[in-house]
């Protein structure tokens, strides 16, 4: 017991973490191979006797639960291109290149004291984030990620997203009546005069793509969209396409139109009083809606999880139960072979390195390469897959656009912005909306 107890005391903090968790994972993996093989049979049978219900459920669930790391990538992404485009090196010391100090922020927010005004009104405070969270939350359900790959798919689909992302500002309103506090109500009147006012124009920009494609589900709009890059809606709507990318900017209030939390100006808006969990989900919500409106451009004007041009699918028929004893053999011995063979270049190559980081460094090369191999696989093989990673990569690419904006505009003045949408916005939407309709009137004839 002393020796065991000698030989603890020696490891180093990571050592302790990887010796305590890999006897749980084992226990666990033993234990979850067990269940499935004792009550496999029955829970199958009842996962198939209510398909409708199983598949509301994990729908769901895949939907609370992808907003999360989409917010975690965004807040990421946003720290180290800003800081990039301002000569710095940004985030880099949790995680490689910094990647979890996202996570670390979310969990600082979470630790936070949640704390509510005195005066101010709790339950429509408490009430007021929930209602932007899920407003963002319920608008991915009609979002086509690929073929096949959508929670549901409306036939007014696009009619849906428009009512669910409206219900938003109803969050900022409630954040901001509810504070007792002149700044936060300022802010949330702000919030309701800038988002109906860009709605308008925003709405109206879709009308005359919606007038070509003669439908609202978004799913048929991305297949409409089909083939070559000439055939998707930018080239055919291109005054719409700047149109509904400026109101989206102010539906999301990015910059230059956050004025609804100006920090120079009012504080924080809205969120002046808010701290803790509550403030996160404001927080999250915001980088949630900036995913889904990019997402909504690319699936109305660039062809959504279509390809630039036709690309050809070669099934590669893999029977791994064909196998038979050298598959259990991959299964089992092949991933710690692997292992050791990325590790010994890093261990040979520094004397100073333990042997269990060379190994931690060759268990994650060995799953970089193997969900690499896998995703080539899967895109040359399956229409689901590379459609998913074109529309990843034409998101996050607004994305991006959106983070620009951020490190390079100065934030308009209130006037500018409501003046903007009604004299500027609105007139051009109308003259989108004419022209698309008077040019399917005389083609159509």
């Amino acid at each position: 017991m002393t020796a065991l107890s000698r030989t603890w005391g020696r490891l180093t903090t990571p050592g302790k973490v990887v010796f305590t968790l890999l006897p749980i994972l084992v226990v666990l993996t033993v234990g979850l191979v067990v269940a499935i093989v004792i009550f496999g049979g029955p829970i199958w049978d009842v996962v198939l006797a209510n398909l409708g219900v199983v598949r509301f459920v994990a729908a769901a669930t895949i939907i609370l639960v992808i907003t999360i790391p989409i917010a975690f990538l965004n807040i990421f992404l946003e720290m180290k291109v800003i800081a990039f485009m301002n000569l710095r090196i940004g985030p880099d010391r949790v995680g490689p290149w910094g990647t979890l100090l996202s996570v670390v922020h979310g969990l600082k927010v979470l630790m936070k004291e949640d704390f509510t005004p005195t005066g101010a009104d709790s339950v429509v405070f408490t009430w007021a984030p929930v209602v932007t969270y899920a407003a963002a939350v319920m608008t991915v359900l009609v979002l086509p990620f690929a073929p096949g790959l959508y929670g549901q798919d409306f036939n007014i689909g696009l009619l849906y997203f428009f009512a669910m992302g409206g219900l938003g500002v109803v969050g900022l309103l409630m954040g901001g009546w509810s504070s007792f506090n002149k700044y936060s109500l300022l802010g949330g009147l702000r919030s309701a005069a800038q988002i109906i006012s860009y709605e308008i124009p925003l709405t109206l920009s879709a009308v005359g793509l919606l007038i070509l494609a003669g439908t609202m589900s978004l799913n048929t709009i991305v297949q409409q969209q089909s083939g070559w890059f000439t055939d998707w809606y930018v080239f055919r709507q291109p005054l719409g396409f700047v149109i509904f990318f400026i109101a989206a900017t102010a539906e999301g209030n990015r910059t230059p139109f956050d004025l609804t939390e100006a920090d120079s100006e009012i504080v924080a808006g809205f969120a002046t009083e808010y701290s803790g969990m509550r403030f996160g989900f404001f927080f999250f919500a915001e980088y949630v809606n900036v995913f889904i409106l990019s997402a909504l451009t690319v699936v109305l004007f660039l062809g959504g999880w279509n390809a630039p041009f036709p690309f050809p699918h070669l099934a590669v028929n893999l029977d791994p139960g064909g196998l038979g004893i050298p598959l259990l053999f991959l299964l089992t011995l092949g991933p710690a072979i692997a292992t050791i063979v990325l590790a010994a270049p890093f261990y040979l190559a520094r004397s100073s390195m333990r042997w269990w980081v060379a190994l931690i460094i060759g268990f994650a090369l060995f799953n970089v390469l193997t969900v690499g191999l896998i995703l080539t696989w899967g895109f040359i093989s399956f229409s689901w897959v590379a459609g998913l990673l074109w529309f990843l990569v034409k998101t996050f690419t607004f994305v991006f656009v959106f983070v620009w904006m951020r490190a390079t505009l100065p934030r308009v003045r209130i006037d500018q912005l409501m003046g903007f949408a009604w004299k500027w916005l609105l007139p051009a939407a109308l003259l989108n909306l004419f022209v698309t309709a008077a040019a399917v009137v005389v083609v159509g004839s």
